[in-house]
């Protein structure tokens, strides 16, 4: 498939490396756009990193100040000796502040990424300006923390002597039928470091040896929410519906066809649009009260 003008210009979009110590710990961040400018946070899954939302991020607007975090234990930041929600909202939030986003940003997260944008929402109700979560099932294990309990993935991070036979390795969890070949190829580049025992992955094993987030997380939302949902994704039309109730009946579930779990990488465009959409609503509109 031959890669797409837009994909190449998103990449070509310029990006600031950000380094800021949260906790002890140095949490890095891919920016883009004016600082200063009202901003957004985006947030990715479990196991992934900031270079995910690359093609992602430039799409969005010029108008804001955008930062892609990647969370400790994740892509370019450091590690801890143990991970949490609540620590990793501190992280969200001390990364809006270090990019230069203007007050109360829109934080968008993708899979685990959703629970920490709504944990940053429930503890920091006064520094965020809405969320929007991306096929996050709050009632059930994220398919990354199944696959590290069963062994089944995520186990001690293996060497590869080579970066060719590193990247022959790479998986998404859970597997999907579709992708943009081109996407992957860039997502799986980016998802490796090198080392003096040969190449191996960005992420610590260690982070998913923490508690599952329940419906309390989402009862504890008062920030103005958006569910997005793949078609072919973990969040059913039936869980869905119950985070919808869980939330106050006042967050829109919003269906991107065709698109499995990892929306970005198999319907990119109609992810954009939606989102797109969603923010300039949220520009000219008055966020509607729960109804618990």
């Amino acid at each position: 498939m031959k890669t797409p003008q837009w994909f190449t210009s998103a990449l070509a979009a310029p990006a600031e490396e950000v380094v800021t110590e949260v906790d002890g710990c140095a949490v890095a961040c891919r920016c883009w756009g004016p600082p200063g400018a009202a901003g957004i946070v985006l947030v990715h899954g479990g196991a992934a990193h900031a270079h995910w939302w690359d093609h992602i991020a430039p799409m969005l607007g010029a108008q804001y100040r955008i930062a892609a975090v990647d969370l400790s234990g994740h892509g370019d930041s450091g590690r801890r000796p143990a991970y949490s929600l609540e620590q990793w909202s501190a992280e969200v939030v001390a990364v809006g502040d270090a990019a230069g986003i203007a007050a109360n940003p829109v934080v968008i997260g993708h899979s685990m990424g959703g629970f920490v944008a709504l944990a940053t929402a429930g503890r920091y109700p006064e520094r965020i300006g809405g969320v929007a979560v991306l096929d996050s099932p709050v009632r059930e294990r994220t398919p990354e923390e199944l696959a590290a309990r069963s062994h089944a993935a995520f186990g001690p991070l293996r060497a590869y002597p080579s970066r060719e036979e590193a990247l022959s390795h790479f998986r998404t969890i859970p597997a999907q039928e579709d992708y943009l070949p081109y996407v992957l190829e860039h997502v799986a580049e980016t998802s490796l470091r090198a080392s003096d025992r040969g190449w191996t992955w960005k992420f610590d094993p260690q982070i998913f040896g923490r508690d599952r987030p329940g419906h309390e997380l989402l009862r504890s939302v008062t920030a103005r929410v958006a569910i997005f949902r793949g078609e072919r994704g973990l969040v059913t039309p039936q869980i869905g519906a119950q985070m919808y109730e869980l939330l106050g009946r006042v967050a829109p579930v919003i269906e991107i066809p065709l698109a499995g779990h990892h929306l970005m990488l198999d319907q990119p465009l109609p992810l954009i649009t939606g989102l797109r959409t969603l923010l300039a609503d949220w520009q000219h509109s008055a966020p509607r009260r729960r109804q618990d």
